[in-house]
């Protein structure tokens, strides 16, 4: 029998739900290429544990940027291999795809979504709006005449969108999230203090130790990475501010959006939103203090979803489980 999927693709990690069963897969999405036989060698959580250790004929990357393709062939590679993980590759039982894209992408980014699902093995794909998906999955009742606002902070895009009547009334789509603040992190370190670390590296003080507001602090850190003075080894201890400071622009942007959503909606709706509060979901909404900030600048209570790393695939598997079928529509091959 056809099995029904619903893919979160994010340009971060990529997430599967299955009919019947949830969440059943969770990976990065990351590939590893030999580029020498022109063969992929690793895909998800083994890839990434090859970046940065690699020789020099083994590639592993991201085939995603900002929430997009960027390279299709290797996303289409990535995606069939997620769909073997879950016994959903077969030929005779090719499955039936949900998976989300940012919202106001172009129509060639759309199409390339669509291809490399089928190039994977699906039997029909159909695409949902990431801000409707994220809005469904963090509890938000989208269908009724009432505004509600959801801000999704993923790996390669911030969406923030003001939702009712089942659609999208306002929409902004902002390449600055959590890929952008791991480099921001590292560009810091290599201006501030002179040491060279790892996108990983950055990537493990965001979550452990990083923060918005000082009221948030989580302490410090023991990083190492490359003396760009000597050249050697180094060892060093980062804390919550340095962290902060090194965030503070991306986080300015993604506040600056917020409030031009805010200033873009329409009054009835802003009134809604004042009464029921802005929904944060996305890895982003798990950063210390984010919402008490995002509070402080706009007046607006904020509210982070259950499980705002799931919300978008919660969402799309809500949307399978038929509760709300008309917000998709499937294109077979």
């Amino acid at each position: 029998m056809s099995k029904h999927l619903g893919i979160d693709l994010g340009t971060a990690n990529t997430l599967v739900y299955m009919k019947g069963k949830g969440i059943i897969l969770r990976e990065p999405s990351v590939v590893a290429v030999d580029q020498l036989r022109k063969r992929v060698v690793a895909v998800g959580g083994d890839a990434k544990r090859m970046i940065g250790k690699t020789p020099g004929n083994i590639v592993s990357y991201k085939p995603l940027k900002d929430g997009v393709i960027a390279d299709f062939d290797v996303t289409a590679k990535m995606l069939h291999s997620f769909f073997n993980k879950v016994n959903a590759g077969g030929i005779i039982s090719r499955p039936s795809v949900i998976i989300c894209i940012p919202y106001g992408v172009t129509e060639v980014e759309r199409r390339a979504v669509e291809d490399a699902t089928f190039e994977a093995g699906a039997k029909s794909v159909a695409l949902i709006d990431e801000p409707i998906a994220a809005a469904i999955g963090s509890g938000l009742r989208i269908a009724g005449a009432r505004g509600s606002m959801i801000v999704d902070i993923g790996g390669g895009t911030t969406e923030v969108a003001v939702i009712s009547l089942g659609g999208i009334v306002i929409s902004h789509s902002l390449r600055a999230a959590g890929n952008q603040l791991d480099e921001a992190i590292v560009q810091f370190m290599k201006q501030e203090y002179k040491i060279l670390i790892g996108d990983s590296t950055a990537e493990a003080l965001k979550k452990n130790i990083g923060s918005v507001h000082p009221s948030k602090d989580r302490g410090e850190m023991e990083i190492r990475g490359r003396n760009l003075r000597t050249g050697l080894p180094a060892v060093m201890t980062v804390n919550s501010s340095h962290v902060r400071a090194a965030m503070s622009e991306r986080v300015e942007q993604i506040i600056n959006t917020i409030h031009q959503a805010l200033e873009n909606t329409p009054p009835e709706l802003s009134a809604d939103i004042f009464d029921f509060g802005i929904m944060l979901a996305g890895g982003g909404a798990l950063l210390g203090g984010l919402p008490d900030l995002i509070t402080e600048r706009t007046g607006v209570r904020v509210t982070v979803a259950k499980k705002p790393l799931d919300s978008v695939a919660l969402g799309i598997g809500r949307v399978i489980d038929g509760n709300y079928s008309d917000v998709v529509r499937y294109r077979a091959r």
